[in-house]
């Protein structure tokens, strides 16, 4: 069997078993992340480690974890958190006469949406807005939820929210109870599931840049949908979306588009 036709296997095989389909996903980056990830175990090809998959959970929570692209900080590229906190929530807040409804789409181990939190917490926000915070991994889903976080994922949060926001002991920050309670997490696997609808703000970054340009185009109509007239999408440093007329989207500032 040749190398791409090994690969190509493995892709429908994780897709019969899991529902993820890599195909969605630029082809070079997730071959060598994985080829890594099989070669660590000692497998020669797709075909051997696939079948340690289904017969080891934890070697098969590993690759999920390895798939899945679990990068983030709090205040990651603090000048766009502050034009959010500054412009756009404010004027969310001061024209919605009901709760405020945001999503933290691919959420990570939780920083994102934990500083949504906090951010929406200091502008007296907080109580008025359903958060939801999805992501495919559950395994990153149990670390957001369980709210601890090394001193390098914290060290862009501003001084005043790290002390009030978090407990620290020897190195470690815990985020305090009542940010938890404030943020409903989920698995979601944004590629195959239906969303939700009505959303003043969705906030998905560093996460499309791993996606083909067909998954890409999806998504974004779908992101579009999902909100309401004038809610806006906030995405990452590197996902500049060139044409946002196609989908139903203004630039309303670098890498914030509003749902016309």
């Amino acid at each position: 069997m040749t190398d791409d036709l090994d690969f190509l296997r493995f892709i429908d095989n994780i897709k019969k078993k899991t529902a993820i389909d890599l195909s969605l996903y630029k082809e070079a980056q997730m071959k060598r992340r994985l080829t890594t990830l099989r070669l660590k175990h000692g497998y020669t090809t797709f075909e051997t480690y696939y079948e340690a998959l289904v017969q080891q959970p934890a070697m098969l929570e590993e690759f999920l974890d390895r798939m899945t692209i679990n990068v983030s900080e709090f205040w990651r590229n603090p000048q766009r958190w502050d034009i959010l906190r500054q412009q756009f929530l404010p004027d969310m807040i001061s024209a919605s006469s009901s709760k405020l409804k945001i999503w933290s789409a691919a959420c990570s181990t939780g920083e994102e949406p934990y500083t949504l939190a906090m951010i929406l917490d200091d502008l007296g926000a907080l109580h008025k807005t359903n958060l939801l915070a999805t992501d495919l991994d559950q395994g990153v889903l149990k670390k957001a939820q369980q709210g601890y976080y090394l001193d390098r994922s914290v060290r862009d949060v501003p001084a005043s929210f790290l002390k009030k926001y978090f407990l620290e002991e020897e190195g470690v920050y815990s985020v305090k109870p009542e940010l938890k309670r404030a943020v409903d997490f989920r698995q979601q696997n944004l590629l195959y599931d239906a969303f939700d609808s009505e959303f003043d703000l969705i906030v998905c970054r560093n996460v499309m840049i791993y996606f083909t340009e067909e998954a890409k185009h999806d998504l974004y109509h779908k992101f579009a949908k999902a909100l309401k007239k004038g809610g806006i999408l906030f995405v990452g440093s590197t996902e500049q979306i060139f044409t946002p007329s196609q989908y139903g989207f203004e630039t309303a500032d670098t890498f914030f588009y509003r749902k016309c």
